[in-house]
C-alpha cells in the first residue's frame, strides 16, 4: 500500500466538532495525519477523538488571539511542527441588514473573520520560517454574491476570503501556500437551522431556487455533504496543488453559476 502524502503531517482544523469541520478531520485522519481538532464545544470533539487516535482534541475560541496563540504553541509542542492549517470555525446571525444588532454583527466577524486572522498569523509565520505549509480557508458561495437574511455572515466571509488571499501573496515566496474552498448550501447542523421544521420543502427550495428570495437553484440537483467539502480541502491541502496559491474553489453545485 503507498504511503499517503499526508503521514505523520500535523493538521490543525478549527471548528472541527462538528459539519465541514468534523468531515475535514476524519479525512486529514484518514490520509495519516495527525489531526489537532479545535472547537469551542468540548462535547462533539471528546465523541471525535473516540473515532480515531491519530484526532486530539484542543478546546478554543478562535476569537481569543492570546488563545490562539497558546493552542498553537502546545500542539506543536505536543504533537509537532503544524503543516497544515484548515479554518473551518464558523458562526451564522442570519437577519435583514437593517434589523441585525451590534452584538450579532461583532460575533459574526469575531469568528468568521477575526478568528482567521488570529490562526493565519499565529500559524502563518511558524510555517513561513520553515519554508512550507499549507493553509486552507473554509469560506462560502455568500462571500461572491448577495444573499438576502445573510448581510454579517456574507460580509464576514468575504473578509476572510481576502484576508487569506493577501496571507498566501505575502507567504508565498516563503513555499507556503493559501487557498479558500467556498461551499455553497451544504447538509450541516447550520444549514439545517435555517430550514424549520419542514426539512424537506425546504431543501427542496434550495435546489429547485427561490425567487422570493433571489436565489437560483443548484443546476448539480443536490446539497452539499461535508464530505464534499472535506475533499476539496485535503486535494488543496495536498502537494497535487503545490502550484495552487490564492485561489478560491466553489463547492456548491453551480448555485451561485460561478458570478
Amino acid at each position: 500500500m503507498q504511503q499517503s502524502e499526508f503521514a505523520g503531517v500535523v493538521a490543525m482544523v478549527t471548528g472541527a466538532g462538528q459539519g465541514i469541520g468534523a468531515a475535514v478531520a476524519r479525512a486529514l485522519a484518514a490520509e495519516g495525519a495527525v489531526v489537532a481538532a479545535l472547537d469551542r464545544d468540548s462535547g462533539p470533539l471528546a465523541e471525535l477523538a473516540a473515532e480515531s487516535s491519530a484526532v486530539h482534541p484542543y478546546v478554543l475560541d478562535v476569537a481569543d488571539s492570546q488563545a490562539v496563540d497558546r493552542a498553537v504553541e502546545v500542539t506543536e509542542g505536543q504533537l509537532g511542527r503544524v503543516g497544515v492549517l484548515v479554518n473551518v470555525a464558523g458562526v451564522l446571525r442570519p437577519g435583514s441588514a437593517v434589523e441585525l444588532s451590534d452584538e450579532d454583527w461583532a460575533e459574526t466577524f469575531a469568528v468568521n473573520a477575526t478568528g482567521v486572522f488570529h490562526t493565519g498569523r499565529a500559524v502563518g509565520r511558524r510555517m513561513a520560517a520553515r519554508g512550507r505549509g499549507a493553509i486552507v480557508t473554509v469560506g462560502s458561495n455568500a462571500a461572491g454574491v448577495p444573499r438576502a437574511g445573510m448581510a454579517a455572515y456574507a460580509a464576514s466571509k468575504a473578509a476572510a476570503t481576502v484576508f487569506t488571499r493577501c496571507l498566501g501573496l505575502e507567504l508565498a515566496r516563503s513555499g507556503v501556500r493559501c487557498n479558500i474552498v467556498s461551499p455553497g448550501s451544504t447538509d450541516t447542523a447550520m444549514q439545517r437551522a435555517l430550514w424549520g421544521e419542514d426539512a424537506e420543502a425546504a431543501e427542496r427550495r434550495v435546489i429547485e431556487g427561490d425567487l422570493g428570495a433571489w436565489r437560483v437553484g443548484i443546476p448539480l440537483g443536490r446539497i452539499a455533504a461535508p464530505a464534499d467539502i472535506a475533499e476539496a480541502v485535503v486535494f488543496l491541502a495536498s502537494d497535487r496543488a503545490r502550484h495552487i496559491t490564492m485561489h478560491d474553489l466553489y463547492v456548491d453545485g453551480g448555485a451561485t453559476l460561478r458570478a
